[in-house]
């Protein structure tokens, strides 16, 4: 039996609920290959005004963590 044999009964195993979602992921995966990710970064290139983008700059400054490459 084939990997898609095998992947077709076992969905037709699965409950209605459980179906919808196991749809809903084989879709993200086609759009996955579809589209790759660097296109939908670069959709949202240039999204931020400039205060936005800066207020953001120190968000991350002053919350994020830094790590010390010689702690370790």
């Amino acid at each position: 039996m084939s990997t898609l044999e095998m992947s077709i009964a076992e969905l037709k195993s699965l409950p209605p609920s459980k179906l919808e979602e196991a749809a809903g992921y084989i879709h993200r995966l086609k759009l996955a290959m579809v589209e790759p990710p660097r296109a939908a970064l670069e959709r949202s290139f240039g999204c931020l005004t400039p205060a936005e983008a800066e207020e953001l700059e120190l968000a991350i400054a002053a919350n994020c963590e830094r790590i010390d490459a010689n702690q370790w």
